[in-house]
């Protein structure tokens, strides 16, 4: 393509595009995320919306941006429209093009990591807002923009957040946050979570030399834990396949994610580890589940113990219910558009999750539909005209719950 042609088709994008694609190219990733970056773009952002926003962190250098619309009543709970600035790490060399170029192909696809998870949804948000802003629209309930650092990682965003007097003062009424592409032209809509557990159980047994035949070794119990821990995985995942029903949400998810133990290869060791994520879907009894992991613990033999490296109890949901006037609101706006929704629990965990735990109902959405799957994933994508649409679908969605 010539330089000429290069500059008048820049030129013919759209500005909502750009603003996104300026985005993705900070590099706001883990290990060391450029929160300060990502700060100085939406402080830019809300000085040419000339809307008032707040900088603060839990924890210093893990900034917070607040973006405020005052309502014509305040004194109403508000409507907070939350996303994360973070994204994952990203392996080079399994990309088609540099993961943080933001490159926009021929077709309209712009690759670049966080095109999917989340910065298209905080960037439609502000666009949104800016559309309804020049119409002159006017919304009963103030409006909040959240944009929050390590939802990726852990604890030093949201969960601290939500407790603190800074969030009280909000007024949340309802949220919005995150969601998941959908492949077909339906829209996913996310009500609630399954249960994050990690857990990590710790073998212990008859260490020795390695030429011998050690009765109670450490590795013969981590086996029988291992084979327990992974039936179950294979039966829930049975479960999913033979059902034409159930979605991914609504199983138990099991899978080994870490294991330890050795100091040499002639010496059996006293002691090994292994570390599992679990997903519980929400119709299982927690108390019941813990049961079952004591039980593979006593069946492996002595000395076998576990920990929670991180456990969730709270399993809110969320109301999808006609009656609720929240979901009346949102659902019947989309279906204004024509859309197709539907209504899962969301597989994995977003900073939803915390909110519901306060007490706050919010729904996973974010409008991507007709497009793959492929938060965390090499070559992570979003289609122009796909974010575009979704800019007019919050420009109907946010000031019919503005005005509930």
């Amino acid at each position: 393509m010539s330089e000429e042609s290069q500059e008048k088709r820049v030129t013919q994008e759209d500005r909502a595009v750009t603003r996104f694609r300026e985005y993705l190219r900070i590099k706001t990733v883990h290990p060391n995320p450029d929160y300060d970056s990502a700060m100085a773009f939406l402080k830019k952002i809300a000085e040419e919306l000339d809307l008032p926003y707040k900088i603060l962190a839990m924890v210093p250098n893990k900034d917070i941006f607040i973006l405020t619309l005052e309502g014509e009543d305040p004194s109403l709970p508000s409507l907070l429209l939350n996303s994360h600035t973070d994204v994952v790490p990203v392996f080079p060399e399994e990309w088609k093009v540099d993961p943080f170029s933001a490159e926009k192909l021929d077709n309209g696809d712009i690759y670049a990591r966080g095109s999917q998870d989340m910065k298209c949804v905080g960037i439609q948000y502000i666009e949104a807002i800016r559309k309804l802003k020049l119409q002159g629209r006017k919304f009963k309930r103030t409006i909040h923009l959240t944009f929050m650092p390590d939802e990726e990682v852990g604890t030093d965003g949201m969960p601290l957040f939500v407790k603190d007097e800074s969030f009280k003062n909000l007024n949340v009424g309802f949220a919005l946050d995150e969601g998941l592409a959908n492949p077909t032209n339906a829209f996913t809509v996310f009500y609630g979570e399954r249960v994050p557990w990690w857990v990590r159980v710790k073998c212990h047994g008859n260490p020795g030399h390695g030429s011998r035949f050690i009765e109670n070794t450490a590795a013969e119990k981590l086996r029988r834990i291992i084979n327990s821990f992974l039936d179950y995985r294979g039966m829930e995942e049975k479960k999913l396949k033979s059902s034409g029903c159930l979605k991914l949400g609504d199983v138990t998810t099991v899978n080994m994610t870490m294991l330890d133990g050795g100091i040499q290869f002639n010496v059996v060791p006293n002691e090994m580890s292994v570390g599992f994520d679990i997903r519980i879907a929400p119709t299982e009894d927690l108390v019941e589940f813990e049961e079952k992991i004591k039980t593979w613990c006593t069946e492996a033999g002595e000395g076998v113990t576990y920990e929670f490296v991180h456990k969730n109890t709270d399993k809110t949901l969320t109301s999808t219910d006609k009656s609720d006037p929240w979901w009346n609101a949102f659902s019947t706006a989309c279906e204004s558009m024509g859309m197709v929704l539907e209504t899962e629990i969301f597989p994995a965990s977003t900073d939803g999750r915390y909110l519901r735990e306060q007490g706050y109902p919010a729904i996973g959405f974010s409008p991507m539909n007709n497009t793959p799957i492929l938060l965390h994933d090499h070559n992570e994508f979003l289609n122009e005209e796909v974010f575009l649409k979704g800019i007019d679908i919050y420009c109907k969605i946010i000031p019919a719950l503005a005005d509930v």
